[in-house]
């Protein structure tokens, strides 16, 4: 067990490790934008990249088989995000899919992208709720969607490395457990 699996968990492990920030960071602007669905999501994927992380140093092979089976639904589930906001087959980014249809909120990115100009308008017709406004957003350098189609395939390319190198841990557990029998 001593010196291949030390050789091999510590890619690995550093893998994940980039998986989790990158999967953090994703979390706390979906929390500002209140995307419920994606909030769910990056939970469950920091949740099981560290039962990855586990099963790697704790020599645990079925923690990083559900690492891997959990990675390719994330991967879905982040071609479903890109599909969604580059409206994709009958899908519409205007729509309340990502909030359960619990709230009016979309993308964070939708008003404090880079170069965004937020601007308030207050609505002047009576009857109108004095804390509802408009809000209009012009000079954004990248428009809200592509940011989140970057976020997306971000997290696509890291699960598909931290995928290859879950893999190769997997083998070489099994290599050691087979040579451990004779």
């Amino acid at each position: 067990r001593g010196c291949c699996v030390q050789r091999c968990s510590t890619p690995s492990t550093s893998s994940m490790q980039r998986l989790r920030l990158a999967a953090l960071e994703r979390q706390i602007f979906d929390f500002l934008g209140f995307q419920w669905a994606p909030i769910l999501g990056n939970f469950l994927q920091i949740i099981i990249v560290i039962l990855g992380l586990f099963g790697t140093i704790q020599f645990r092979p079925r923690y990083i088989v559900v690492y891997t089976v959990w990675t390719a639904l994330w991967v879905t589930w982040n071609v479903f995000i890109i599909c969604f906001y580059l409206e994709v087959g009958g899908l519409s980014k205007e729509t309340d899919l990502m909030t359960f249809n619990i709230s009016m909120h979309r993308s964070w990115w939708r008003e404090h992208g880079p170069g965004c100009i937020r601007r308030v308008v207050r609505p002047s017709a009576p009857g109108i709720l004095d804390d509802y406004s408009y809000v209009s957003v012009t000079g954004c350098i990248i428009d809200f969607q592509y940011l989140e189609v970057i976020h997306s395939a971000i997290q696509i390319l890291l699960s598909l490395i931290g995928f290859v190198y879950a893999c190769y841990v997997i083998s070489v557990f099994m290599e050691e457990e087979d040579s451990c029998k004779y």
